[in-house]
């Protein structure tokens, strides 16, 4: 599924702190020892990421989209990870690619406690839709719904955090709203702010995307921000970066040029970046463009 690659270069990266393979992370527990094991699923253009604390304890962010497909790839990592149910699941926010397959992971592994950025609301300025596309909502909502039900659900806003043992989950975007205090090691000025050129005023669901920073060992830290579009991601680094910087950084919005401005991709200076684009979606021209010129970029 792609994992390979990306799995090696965190273990590398990590200098053993983090075990890629399944085999070896077993082994390590099995010896009283604990990793922090992190699998990017390929779900072809949607987002799943599956990370498992030192305590083993799992996260989930995103499930891709409905179908057997996107489910039965997150169940065989899961599976391989050797997890009997995932202790969190983040739905960064609710277009199909993210939410859609909720349902059908949770007919293959029980999901415990859900976090999202609670109902779903049109930013200000979203244009009506068309009934038709308004009713595939409608079914999408009420299907996620119904699997949350049964497990416990938490809404989150910035500045929260997801208790997960092992692991130092932030929230820092969530319903168009962003943190605005510093995390520990931001807070520098952004000298590339001056440089910043705004897009249009996004009213898409994008702009509700649950953002976090993900931190481990007190020395690791990667940084997931859904779908969030390009103004909403000035917000976190100008003036100030409230972020500081990250070893991973799992592109926004699957490397398209809406997201992902030089300002804060430069700024977090991540060592590592994921691309979770798919066949015909992402990686911008752009978007390959900012990482590659990033400063202290190892690998993508």
């Amino acid at each position: 599924m792609g994992e390979a690659r990306w799995r090696r270069t965190l273990s590398v990266l990590m200098l053993g702190t983090l075990v890629a393979s399944s085999g070896a992370a077993q082994s390590t527990r099995a010896q009283g020892r604990h990793t922090f094991d992190i699998y990017s699923i390929d779900v072809e253009g949607g987002q799943s990421t599956l990370l498992i604390s030192p305590s083993g304890e799992s996260l989930l962010i995103d499930t891709g989209s409905p179908g057997d497909r996107d489910a039965d790839r997150i169940a065989a990592v899961a599976k391989q990870a050797g997890l009997t149910r995932i202790d969190a699941l983040v739905i960064t926010h609710y277009d199909g690619d993210h939410v859609g397959g909720a349902k059908d992971l949770s007919d293959r592994l029980p999901i415990r406690a859900f976090f999202d950025h609670g109902p779903r609301v049109p930013p200000p300025g979203a244009p009506p839709l068309a009934e038709q596309a308004q009713a595939g909502l409608d079914r999408l909502d009420a299907t996620y719904a119904q699997v949350r039900a049964k497990g416990r659900h938490t809404e989150v806003k910035a500045g929260d955090r997801i208790p997960l043992e092992g692991l130092d989950v932030q929230v820092v975007s969530s319903r168009g709203d962003v943190i605005h205090r510093a995390l520990a090691g931001g807070g520098a000025a952004n000298a590339l702010c001056r440089d910043f050129k705004p897009h249009e005023r996004d009213t898409s669901e994008n702009i509700n995307s649950v953002g976090l920073v993900i931190g481990a060992f007190g020395r690791f830290r990667l940084l997931d921000l859904g779908d969030l579009t390009w103004n909403t991601e000035h917000d976190l680094v100008c003036p100030n970066n409230l972020l500081g910087t990250v070893d991973v950084y799992l592109t926004t919005h699957h490397g398209l040029a809406r997201s992902g401005p030089p300002v804060l991709v430069h700024a977090i200076a991540p060592r590592v970046a994921v691309m979770n684009n798919g066949p015909q979606k992402g990686a911008s021209r752009e978007t390959w463009e900012t990482l590659k010129s990033s400063p202290g970029l190892e690998d993508i």
